[in-house]
């Protein structure tokens, strides 16, 4: 049993693995070989950066093929954190705009320069810190966690998910509705940092190592 993060040069790689080794005792490993990740049981698709290098590094290592091959069988679990949450879509507004990998029908949309509270005071972009989680769905990855948890972010753009079934989490960041986690199938893809998530992060990535779809 074997847990491959995908490395293909972008994204939190080792804290993502260490906090799954936290959860679990299967293997985990950080790999870009084909052979080990059409192996692997479950997959993680971490993503940090700007859109246009994740998506340029994921061709570059000549993964995207395979990973564009994977999520269309929806057969082993894979979980996307951050930008491998918005890659997933099927167009971003990041570096003047560029295509995705149309798994899910929706946009990426950069927050508003001038993001305001309720109080009329401005907020900051990117938007980075703890933000509750309103859950939508019910889902095998949310159990034992709270609605309205609190969940690490650092972002500056945010998917907006054409299909309201696919949407299991939203967080309100102004007057901006985001959808923070969307799903099908053995596919679940979250925009905050579950790894620096504290016990409500931990919780998830348990949930994920004992998901069977």
């Amino acid at each position: 049993m074997t847990i491959a993060v995908i490395d293909y040069g972008m994204g939190n790689l080792h804290s993502v693995a260490k906090a799954l080794e936290h959860v679990t005792h299967e293997n985990v490993v950080i790999t870009r070989d084909p052979r080990r990740i059409l192996g692997a049981t479950r997959l993680v698709l971490p993503g940090q950066g700007a859109m246009r290098d994740c998506i340029g590094e994921l061709e570059r290592t000549e993964l995207r093929g395979l990973v564009e091959d994977l999520l269309a069988r929806q057969g082993k679990p894979l979980l996307g954190i951050c930008v491998g949450q918005q890659m997933l879509l099927e167009h971003s507004e990041e570096n003047g705009g560029i295509e995705c990998l149309g798994v899910f029908k929706g946009e990426v949309t950069r927050f508003p320069a001038d993001m305001r509270d309720d109080f009329d005071q401005r907020l900051k972009v990117p938007h980075m810190g703890w933000n509750l989680v309103e859950q939508h769905h019910e889902h095998p990855l949310w159990k034992g966690i709270d609605n309205q948890e609190h969940f690490y972010f650092v972002h500056s753009y945010y998917v907006d998910a054409a299909d309201d079934a696919e949407v299991f989490g939203t967080t309100q960041y102004g007057k901006v509705t985001a959808h923070v986690a969307i799903g099908r199938e053995s596919t679940f893809a979250v925009q905050f940092h579950p790894e620096k998530s504290s016990r409500a992060g931990l919780r998830l990535l348990e949930n994920f190592v004992t998901w069977t779809p």
